[in-house]
């Protein structure tokens, strides 16, 4: 007797955001097989911003009734679009569309941040062709709306499989962007490489916990581990070491020390703009599915693995804030300072409180804005050669390159300015806030020796922080000969990411209680 096939119930409204934002990036591909050459590069950005902003109103449009219902589990519970995961969402779909916007700029040249055939042999005829032809790398913008699909479903997952499907599909077209830079293709060729390589390691260690953990509960999804782990067993050490296994993977994601190594590297080497999305989005993906990994099912092993993050946290604050004072790229400091913010996030994240969830949003939402902003101004900074009639040669990382910027640029460079104060945790600035919450959260769940250590290393990294404001508008240039800094002008989609990192670092600086309280009503994750 055969059965009746019964349909499964899919509720789409939920995965709407999801969709937009991963179809617009299917279709993207069909554009750039059968779209005109001229036409490619108008339809490719038009499609991702409406894609981006549907998907930033779709999300405001799920908020009352996720905040009514406390959620809902999608396609068997493979997704979970709770609070925490609408928050998320919104966050990362927010700072992806500011980076966007750097990502598609162009200077007065009609130059972007891509190679004009990313195939082709550095240095080859091929490449010069190109160049002259002015071919333009539009497959660029296809590979953002997979890595924000991937990036969106990541914070949402339910269970361990979709987790890493997610981590795939975010990843690898981070690899391919990394290593399309225009100019110094060799060291974006080796950002790219070592990436890809470093990154398949932490996926293979993310995969092998997450069969350790499915053979000791016998199910990949969270919440079925949750329910496994709080039953004793004989079998603990494998469900530790697959839960060890599994924190790896994330803490390579999120850029935390000991697994920090590619940061500097894909940082300096990767285009500025690509630079500014991976720093600030892919730690907010990475960050949201770690608090869900933490917070449903590590609970009841927080006396065997908490002490073991609260390691990671001390070392990756202090690894980070050392290493950046000694730096002489600004894109490096940039680097290492975001290693040193993955230690302040996880200070939240080990709190182990609501408080804890809702000051990491908030920190995400901060640090994301200002982070596009701070290489979006990079990305501008650059060097020229007087010896060529005044050809733009390369971008201006050289520390020393930067002094008299802010003589000449002021507005630039007070912009700047402000983020590297965000950064640093300066009174009426996101970051200030943003810190403030996390310790608090750190302290009410007992961790005031965390705190304590978090605002010493906040308090060093002033020093890197000040002395680059201090060479842009207290120092007199020092220019190599033949060379000088300028700031290339631009379509002025870069000055709009820039306004917008500016008032949302200003905004959660001196009114954060509405964003606060927000994040607070969503800390609530499904069981």
């Amino acid at each position: 007797m055969n059965a009746a096939f019964e349909a499964p119930e899919v509720a789409w409204a939920p995965m709407v955001p999801i969709l937009l934002v991963l179809g617009a990036g299917v279709i993207g591909i069909l554009v750039e097989a059968f779209a005109p050459r001229t036409a490619r590069r108008p339809v490719q950005l038009g499609l991702a911003l409406v894609a981006i902003a549907g998907a930033l109103v779709s999300i405001a449009a799920l908020w009352t009734d996720v905040r009514v219902d406390g959620g809902i589990e999608v396609l068997g519970g493979s997704l979970l679009v709770d609070g925490p995961t609408l928050a998320l969402q919104g966050i990362v779909v927010l700072v992806g569309l500011v980076a966007l916007l750097v990502l598609a700029d162009r200077t007065d040249a009609g130059e972007d941040a891509f190679a004009p055939s990313a195939a082709a042999v550095p240095g080859s005829d091929y490449e010069e062709l190109a160049r002259r032809k002015g071919l333009a790398q539009t497959e660029a913008f296809p590979l953002v709306l997979f890595a924000l699909g991937g990036m969106m479903i990541f914070p949402a997952a339910g269970d361990l499989l979709t987790l890493f499907i997610a981590l795939e599909v975010l990843s690898l077209p981070l690899y391919l962007l990394s290593g399309m830079a225009r100019r110094r293709r060799l060291l974006s060729q080796e950002a790219g490489m070592k990436y890809f390589l470093l990154g398949a390691f932490a996926s293979a260690f993310f995969l092998f916990g997450a069969a350790l953990v499915y053979g000791y509960a016998g199910s990949v999804r969270l919440a079925d581990i949750a329910v496994a782990a709080a039953t004793p067993s004989s079998l603990d050490p494998l469900l530790l070491t697959g839960a060890v296994l599994l924190l790896v993977g994330l803490l390579f994601k999120v850029g935390a020390v000991p697994f920090h190594s590619w940061t500097p590297d894909v940082y300096q080497g990767a285009p500025t703009a690509v630079t500014g999305f991976m720093a600030a989005c892919t730690k907010i993906a990475a960050f949201g599915a770690m608090l869900r990994i933490v917070y449903v099912v590590l609970p009841p092993l927080e006396w065997d693995l908490m002490p073991l993050l609260w390691g990671v946290a001390v070392i990756t604050m202090i690894v980070g804030t050392v290493v950046a004072i000694v730096q002489t790229d600004v894109k490096r400091m940039l680097a290492y300072s975001s290693i040193a913010h993955a230690g302040f996030v996880l200070v939240g994240v080990v709190a182990l409180t609501q408080s804890g969830i809702s000051s990491v949003l908030f920190y995400l939402l901060a640090y994301g804005l200002a982070t596009v902003g701070a290489f979006a101004v990079v990305s501008l900074v650059r060097e020229v050669n007087t010896a060529q009639g005044g050809a733009v040669v390369a971008e201006a990382t050289h520390v020393s390159q930067w002094s008299g910027l802010g003589r000449r640029h002021p507005l630039l460079a007070g912009a700047f300015a402000l983020f590297l104060l965000s950064f640093a945790g300066i009174p009426l600035t996101g970051g200030f806030t943003g810190k403030f919450a996390v310790f608090s959260a750190a302290v009410e769940g007992d961790l005031a020796w965390l705190a304590v250590v978090g605002v010493v290393a906040s308090a060093a990294a002033v020093f890197f922080y000040v002395r680059l404001i201090v060479l842009m508008f207290f120092t007199e240039p020092e220019g190599t000969p033949g060379a000088a800094t300028t700031v290339v002008r631009s379509e002025g989609f870069t000055a709009v990411a820039i306004g917008l990192g500016v008032v949302g670092t200003v905004v959660l600086g001196v009114l954060p209680s509405p964003a606060l309280e927000m994040f607070a009503d969503a800390a609530v994750f499904l069981p």
